[in-house]
């Protein structure tokens, strides 16, 4: 059937345009994604880089996460994955040249740790790179030498398996300029060396968008970043979700994902408006949600963001298109994907620096329902926003 969508000049000054839904529904998908049955949704959980980064990364912060996790709720929210970022690693390899935790700041061991983690019921996650040189290496001055993978793919592999990780981040950090790898052979090596493996590990691999991944990596990994790294600021949110724009149709259920980089919310400069933006975009994406801050010290309505059941549920539910940038102009933007009950969920995004109202009207009965204050609003896809802020809204047939 087709859902056209048509524009009604409003009294607002942001006049909404929708395109015809079958647009939205179209999906063009060049490959399948890698057959590993794994991240059959985006997955969500927690990553240390963006709360500590490199020189404040200890056993006792992941800990302190995992057990945040569990006793915020987050975990049974759907926060499953505790990953350690880069600096974890000892400054050189053992002696038989396996991977092996600083022992100052994690003295257990990462064994020990992932079985902390996997105490709390959640899983467990970690970083390693396919070149020599981490990034805190390069961007950090991370004193060590030769933690990188070249050379180690089967032994990391290996090791990752014995030590109980399910979740591997593999962050491309100049290995094409330092070491001359190819990006696609370089993650290729990886993958096939974790198809090995007894253990199913999650595969998320880093390049930041630069060879254009959603147009290769499907079969190469579980989730791919699409841009450079996300910083707590809203221009580099919004800067973040114009990118997104031109790579929706590469994504897709089950595992492969388009990655727009960890979430933000509770860092930096973000308001509470631009935080809930933020995540509702992330939502109708379906991109991973990982909490980059401590969640032991979310504030309340930070955490109410990202514990949200209805807006959670936007991004777990693919029904055949990632959300969609359908209008945009000056001081507003429309975003939209389909849902598996039939209905859509619509983002209205004030992206101007004064209060403005974004309204649509679109053909059909529906029940329209605010995934922010948890009300149905009416029959009428419309809202009055603060700058920066953003409605979720849920369109159910009547």
């Amino acid at each position: 059937m087709d859902h056209g969508i048509a524009a009604k000049p409003k009294t607002s000054p942001l006049v909404l345009l929708l395109v015809v839904l079958t647009w939205l529904l179209s999906v063009s998908v060049a490959s399948p994604a890698l057959a590993n049955g794994l991240a059959g949704t985006p997955p969500m959980g927690w990553n240390s880089w963006n709360q500590v980064r490199c020189y404040d990364l200890t056993e006792d912060v992941v800990k302190h996460a995992a057990d945040a996790l569990a006793d915020t709720g987050l975990r049974d929210a759907g926060y499953q994955y505790v990953v350690v970022d880069d600096c974890w690693q000892a400054p050189t390899r053992a002696a038989d040249g396996s991977l092996q935790a600083d022992p100052a700041r994690f003295p257990h061991g990462i064994a020990d740790l992932a079985d902390y983690v996997h105490s709390r019921g959640l899983l467990f996650g970690i970083y390693a790179v396919p070149g020599s040189r981490t990034c805190a290496m390069a961007n950090d001055a991370y004193p060590a030498s030769g933690i990188g993978s070249l050379g180690h793919e089967r032994q990391d592999a290996e090791t990752f398996d014995r030590w109980g990780v399910d979740y591997l981040k593999y962050d491309w950090c100049n290995a094409d300029t330092v070491d001359g790898l190819d990006r696609e052979a370089a993650f290729e090596k990886m993958r096939d060396e974790l198809a090995a493996l007894p253990r199913p590990i999650v595969y998320a691999i880093s390049e930041y968008g630069v060879s254009r991944p959603w147009t290769w990596a499907r079969p190469v990994a579980n989730l791919w970043r699409t841009t450079n790294d996300l910083i707590p600021t809203w221009d580099s949110v919004l800067a973040t979700i114009d990118q997104q724009a031109a790579v929706a149709v590469h994504s897709g259920a089950p595992g492969g994902w388009n990655d727009p980089d960890m979430l933000q919310v509770g860092n930096g400069t973000l308001t509470a408006d631009e935080s809930r933006a933020h995540f509702g975009v992330w939502a109708v994406l379906n991109a991973p949600l990982f909490a980059g801050t401590d969640p032991a010290k979310l504030s309340d309505t930070d955490l109410a963001t990202l514990a949200n059941p209805e807006v959670i549920a936007v991004d777990q539910d693919f029904a055949g298109g990632q959300g969609r940038r359908l209008d945009s102009g000056p001081g507003y933007q429309v975003w939209g994907k389909p849902l598996s009950g039939g209905g859509f969920a619509v983002v209205l995004l004030n992206t101007g620096s004064t209060t403005a109202t974004v309204s649509a009207s679109i053909p059909g009965s529906w029940t329209v329902r605010d995934l922010w204050t948890h009300q149905d609003v009416g029959t009428g896809v419309t809202a009055t926003l603060r700058p920066h802020a953003a409605a979720l809204l849920k369109l159910t047939p009547r």
